[in-house]
Parts: structure tokens; sequence; C-alpha cells
């Protein structure tokens, strides 16, 4: 969604970034490497030193704070990442519009200075499913009715995740109706790795009592009462309270309006 939205409004600004998989990267090349990228990209430099983190913030500041700029921040994870590459309004000129993707709510919640607005990404319906699936994976030559119920299939299987559809779609855009039989088949009993690494990510990131009260709430109580649920895992001590609110803040669990 955030790579869509860059695409189509970047050209109303004087200089724009789309800094991904800022939590792999970061850790692999610190995030000196990624203010030299913001840099360098904003001001089209191809050579941007930034020899020290700190340094790199005053950089960042004092070239970029009379201009318009657009800069994605693409799966942050860490308050010291945003520090390091948008650590204040004031960084960047007027009308200049930062994005932030994250796992982990707490994240954009707790950071200084505020974020002005947070949009909480919600599950694709059937429809939204089903165009997302059909861009990533048309139909194009073949006859539609072949392949339209097994479309459905992969949507309801997907169950309105997009990275699940765009990952299935892509892999299935070249197959015949037989190979789509197959891979239908397989997923069923065995997910497909793409989709399971990604959403491992988060996973991994929780305390081992979070990923204990994780697994007892996805092995136990799917679509069960709220209140009913909690006693029971407060009584196996699981500390519900506080780790299903890091659980919902990480997108790994959510509680239906029917409380559930």
């Amino acid at each position: 969604l955030a790579s869509s939205v860059y695409s189509e409004i970047y050209l109303h600004f004087d200089g724009s970034c789309f800094v991904e998989n800022i939590r792999e990267e970061s850790s692999k090349y610190g995030l000196a490497k990624m203010q030299e990228k913001i840099l360098s990209n904003v001001l089209k430099q191809k050579e941007v030193e930034v020899p020290r983190v700190d340094e790199g913030r005053r950089m960042i500041k004092g070239k970029l704070c009379h201009r318009k700029v657009l800069i994605v921040l693409d799966d942050v994870n860490q308050l010291e990442q945003l520090r390091a590459l948008a650590g204040s309004h004031d960084w960047f000129g007027e009308g200049s519009r930062i994005i932030i993707t994250t796992r982990d709510e707490h994240v954009v919640l707790t950071t200084t200075p505020r974020v002005d607005l947070i949009h909480k990404i919600s599950l694709l319906n059937d429809d939204e499913a089903m165009e997302l699936f059909s861009k990533y994976a048309p139909q194009g030559h073949k006859r539609v009715e072949d392949y339209e119920l097994l479309s459905e299939d992969v949507v309801f299987y997907a169950g309105g995740l997009p990275l699940a559809l765009t990952t299935l779609g892509s892999s299935l855009c070249d197959k015949d109706i037989n190979e789509w039989k197959s891979a239908l088949a397989r997923l069923k009993e065995i997910p497909n790795d793409d989709i399971l690494e990604t959403l491992k990510i988060s996973f991994d990131g929780l305390t081992k009592l979070e990923k204990d009260l994780f697994l007892d709430i996805a092995c136990f109580f799917r679509k069960k009462d709220k209140d009913k649920a909690m006693k029971t895992l407060d009584a196996c001590g699981l500390h519900p309270v506080i780790g299903v609110k890091v659980l919902i803040q990480k997108a790994l669990i959510t509680i239906s309006r029917n409380g559930e």
C-alpha cells in the first residue's frame, strides 16, 4: 500500500525516497547507510557519505529543512530508527510527508514528535481480495470460467491478507489449470514458505511468554468470548492483559466488535 501511494504522489515533491526493509537493512548495514540513501535520493546526488549517525541527523536537517520531501520508512521496528531518519518535523520543509510502515503500533505511539495520523490496515473483503489477486494472476487469454472457482478458492485460503494474495498470484500467473489445482491442494497441507517467513518476523519478535500466549489463543480461543478467554489465560499464568495488547499492537491478533 505504501509503495502504491508513493508511486502516485512522489512527483509532487521536491525530492523523495522510499527506504525499504529498515528492520533488516539497518541491522545489516547500520542506520548511517539509511541516512545516506535518504540524502542521496532526495538531493539526487550519487555520492553522499555519512560518517556517524549523529552527523547524519544534522546533515538531514541542514540539507532538507527547506525542501518539500516525501519519504517512506518501510518496516520500522525500533524508536532509534525513527530518531535517526526522521527525528523531528522541522527536519523537513513545509508540505513534506513522512510515511511510516510498521508491524508494531507501539513504535509510532511512543515516538517523539508524535505521529500526526495512524492508519490501521484491515484485511481485504472478498471483492477487494479478488481484485488484488487478479492483478497478480491475470487470466488473460485463459477461459475465465475455468479459473473463476479456483480463484475463489485462493481468495478464501488467503483470508483477505494482501501478502498472501500477491505471493500466490505471482506464483500462479504462468500456470495452467491443472497446475493451479495441484498448487491449491498442496497449500491446504503445506503453507507457502514466503508467506510464513514474512509473518514469522512478527512472531520471532515476541518474548517467550508472549509466544506462548499467542499460540494458546491461535489454537484454543479463535472466535471465542474474549472475557472468558482472558480469565482462562490469566489462570494459566500468561498475564493476558498486557500480553494481548502487545499482540494487537503487532497485528498478530484482532478482537471483533462482538468481543471475540
